[in-house]
């Protein structure tokens, strides 16, 4: 971009134009402060300006206010009590990538939705050829005299320029997922000011950060798969906050519960020579306090700390004050939740411990899409809604998949109580040195930007092998950066052309629909970042009726709340006693023509019955806080009687190679009790679940094959999962037999035949009359010792 020297070209005519407008702002609503009101104002007329129709609208679509959207204070780990919000109407232009400034802004967007969506008021496809602009004035309210003005954009994607008054604020900034601000005070002139901002934002075309975001037509279509419409431009909060010349600008919160002390590092900017004091409260009532130097750590004492929990998200208060000798010349609000999360071994292989003790992280796949405001939620309380909806339905942890949502998200899981795991976006594509460099860099300021919050409790650097590279020098990397939390090097590491890097706190695992077989290391838990997807499309609730798609299909809201139910089941029974730590599924909403969402796209329906999906989530939970010791069988020979009332006489045995249940007693012959006779030996996949070996036939075994269960020989590793049945504890000292490599199926009689069912499954034999008691076995002695 060329610089038009002050007082010639356009941006001499906008100062000049800026200094004759004398609109108001609206009065801004702050969290934990006063009203302000400020003057200023877009240049055109808000009047002008409509949103466009949304393809599907949320409950809150048409509560957004046209002039003062998304009011809350934007930073609430790091609060002020004055400042002036400039989300609202913005003059807009639209020009090709290489082009300067427009002759004039013919359009107006309403900030911070993007140009894509409905809310903008836009709401059409941009390109890598399209570059952004927008342009809006303001008035610095006078009881700001003598302070410094810093000009905050919460997020813009991707290459952001700004202008105040025709000149250029700082550097470019590049990056779409982090916080970036400009001190701006040299450039104001005393009166009303005009921001011009530039955009630019390749998305796939180029090298950054992207996330699922692609360049698509705006209006829902067919297809896209599991990749979603681009968001291009300022997407985040934009406002104005007075400083002292020697401010406050990072408050780095690390909790030390064990020692009942909270570390803190205050960052500042002009504050040589400055000290900083930190005070922690609660209730009103002082905990501790301390003052230490600016930029290097010191504890500040909290005795007998009430810990953070997702049952029990207790936030202290924090006041951090910089003082030049004993003046007070800045103070900021902010909060924290005492807590630890580490690794460590927990009945005898590796867990996640939140405060040394552990529990099951039980969350979704979030990714924070809207189809009214694609990157940005209609409202605080639309963003506040999908992590409510999280606790609803039992969940005590959400990944938030490959975007990076603004501050208020957080400090509403801090505030609600859930575990987040935070992706960094990934890239298209391989990258070249450039844009390793950018990404690490965007990684890292991202980091800085969240690293206080009590929640975040996991970083995942790649994923699914997405623009992959040095995977195992980026974990230890992050690990050594924020060294508090936990780090997965690769989520999906069996998947999509993945390369584990080998190292870092987890070892995780995308099995659909899952739960699969991931069992951990001797250095890592063993974690499930992906399964599930199960989907159902709600007629009058579809993003492009008709183009929706799942991992599994359910016929109805019966089959998908029993399958999800069992899936869940198969993790606490089966897999989280094998070592299984923490499962993510595959997703709280719907989005566009993805139909996997427990709700749809726009959060108007709940799919399963919270009540009964809550039980199962705090059964996993409770079970995880006991002995999670599988069960174990005895071994040599033994034989496996029905327990369904009414059948109890029966036994399984072989017959042609085909399992049945057979009324066996002592009249029995001979060849009948061999036949119900099987030695139970370690299992041939794994050794903590068991394999079932005919009596009358060695070598052959028990085995699932398409469902049916036969009595084969075979030495494949397909043979050997298939033969091999994992207990799970069933009702007065009998077991369930779950199939080793599909957990969530289980040994079950239907018509005197044995097959594997499926909870929620739409076979005959997954019938859900009896599911449970045709599913549980009673090991007895032997027919044929």
């Amino acid at each position: 971009m060329r610089h038009v020297p002050t007082g010639r070209g356009l941006f001499a005519r906008l100062r000049r134009r800026a200094r004759r407008a004398t609109t108001a702002l609206a009065v801004l609503t702050l969290v934990g402060g006063t009203a302000l009101t400020a003057t200023g104002s877009a240049a055109a007329a808000p009047q002008a300006w409509t949103p466009k129709p949304s393809p599907m609208t949320t409950p809150w679509t048409n509560q957004v206010p046209t002039d003062a959207p998304l009011p809350e204070y934007p930073r609430p780990q790091l609060t002020r009590p004055d400042w002036a919000n400039l989300n609202g109407i913005w003059d807009f232009a639209v020009t090709s990538a290489s082009a300067g400034p427009p002759a004039s802004f013919t359009e107006q967007i309403r900030v911070p939705f993007v140009a894509e969506s409905a809310l903008s008021g836009i709401q059409r496809k941009i390109t890598q050829n399209d570059k952004l602009w927008y342009k809006r004035t303001f008035t610095v309210p006078s009881g700001w005299n003598g302070r410094r003005v810093q000009l905050n954009f919460g997020a813009s994607d991707w290459r952001t320029t700004v202008w105040v008054n025709g000149q250029q604020a700082g550097a470019v900034h590049s990056g779409g997922y982090d916080a970036f601000s400009y001190d701006i005070t040299g450039l104001l002139n005393g009166g009303t000011n005009t921001v011009v901002v530039s955009v630019w934002d390749p998305t796939e075309t180029g090298t950054q950060a992207i996330g699922k975001q692609r360049i698509r037509d705006v209006a829902p279509h067919s297809g896209g798969g599991i990749l979603y419409t681009a968001a291009s431009g300022i997407w985040q909060t934009v406002w104005l906050e007075p400083t002292a010349p020697a401010y406050i600008s990072r408050l780095d919160l690390v909790p030390d519960p064990a020692n009942n002390r909270l570390k803190v590092t205050v960052r500042g900017s002009g504050t040589s020579g400055h000290q900083a004091r930190v005070t922690v409260s609660s209730g009103g009532t002082t905990v501790g306090t301390a003052t230490g130097p600016v930029g290097t750590e010191f504890t500040v004492p909290v005795p007998n700390p009430h810990l953070w929990t997702p049952d029990d998200p207790f936030l202290y208060d924090i006041k951090a004050d910089l003082l030049s000798g004993t003046t007070t010349v800045d103070s900021i609000g902010s909060y924290t939740g005492m807590r630890t999360i580490g690794l460590a071994s927990a009945g005898g292989v590796q867990r996640p411990v939140l405060n040394g003790r552990f529990v099951f992280h039980t969350g979704t796949l979030d990714q924070g899409y809207w189809p009214d405001g694609i990157y940005t939620a209609p409202s605080d309380a639309a963003l506040r809604f999908d992590l409510q909806k999280h606790k609803d339905l039992g969940f005590n942890m959400v990944r938030k998949h490959i975007k990076v949502e603004p501050q208020r998200w957080f400090y509403w899981a801090d505030r609600l109580g859930l575990l987040v795991w935070q992706d960094m976006p990934s890239m298209e594509r391989t990258p070249d040195a450039a844009a390793r460099t950018q990404w690490e860099a965007e990684y890292d300021r991202i980091i800085d930007q969240h690293r206080s919050s009590p929640s975040l409790v996991v970083w995942v650097d790649q994923n699914e092998g997405w623009g992959q590279y040095d995977q195992a020098r980026i974990a230890d990397e992050v690990k050594a950066y924020d060294p508090s939390r936990l780090v997965d090097n690769m989520s999906g590491i069996n998947c999509c052309g993945a390369v584990d890097g080998g190292n870092g706190d987890l070892l995780d695992h995308h099995v659909y629909v899952g739960p699969g077989t991931t069992v951990p290391s001797a250095t890592r838990a063993a974690v499930l970042g992906e399964f599930g997807g199960l989907g159902f499309k709600v007629a009058g609730h579809e993003w492009y009726p008709g183009g929706g798609f799942s991992y599994e299909d359910q016929p109805d809201v019966a089959h998908l709340g029993n399958r999800f139910v069992g899936l869940l089941d198969a993790i606490r029974e089966v897999r989280m006693p094998r070592g299984l730590s923490a499962s993510v599924y595959t997703e709280i909403t719907d989005v566009e023509n993805e139909a996997n969402g427990l709700l749809t796209y726009d959060r108007q329906v709940v799919k399963v019955d919270e009540a009964r999906v809550r039980a199962a989530n705090r059964a996993l939970i409770d079970a995880s806080q006991g002995s999670t010791a599988p069960v174990t069988l005895p071994t040599g020979y033994r034989s496996l009687r029905v327990t369904t009332p009414g059948y109890t006489d029966r036994y399984a045995r072989h017959r042609d190679g085909a399992l049945f249940t057979e009324v066996v007693d002592d009249g029995s012959d001979a060849l009948l009790k061999n036949d119900a006779t099987w030695r139970i030996v370690p299992g041939l996949a794994d050794n903590t679940c068991y394999s079932f070996e005919s009596r009358n036939y060695p070598g052959e075994y028990l085995r699932h094959r398409e469902y049916r269960v036969h009595k084969e020989a075979g030495s494949t590793d397909l043979f050997r999962a298939d033969a091999t049945f994992c207990p799970v504890r069933g009702a007065n000292g009998a077991v369930r037999l779950s199939a080793y490599n599909y957990p969530e199926q289980y040994l079950r009689h239907y018509n005197a035949e044995l097959w594997l069912a499926t909870p929620g499954g739409t076979h005959a034999w997954d019938n859900a009359a009896l599911f449970t008691e045709d599913t549980t076995w009673s090991v007895e002695a032997a027919w044929a010792p």
